[in-house]
């Protein structure tokens, strides 16, 4: 499964600080999922209204454990 350019940097980005492949993946999946929720809009075109949205509205449609 290839991943958009954008989550492949984040990825390398927080593996160079030495985040723990745990937090990685969560993160991953998290912004996965914003960017998904928001019509695959780049996060550097959204803001904070965007956030309050996803996290109001786009976390019942969200599978959670």
């Amino acid at each position: 499964m290839s991943t958009s350019p954008f989550l492949r940097s984040l990825r390398e980005h927080m593996l160079v600080r030495r985040y723990s492949l745990r937090t990685v993946k969560s993160y991953s999946y998290w912004i996965k999922s914003f960017i998904l929720f928001h019509g695959k809009v780049h996060p550097t075109e959204l803001g904070g209204t965007e956030v309050e949205v996803f996290l109001r509205e786009g976390l019942h449609n969200l599978p959670l454990s």
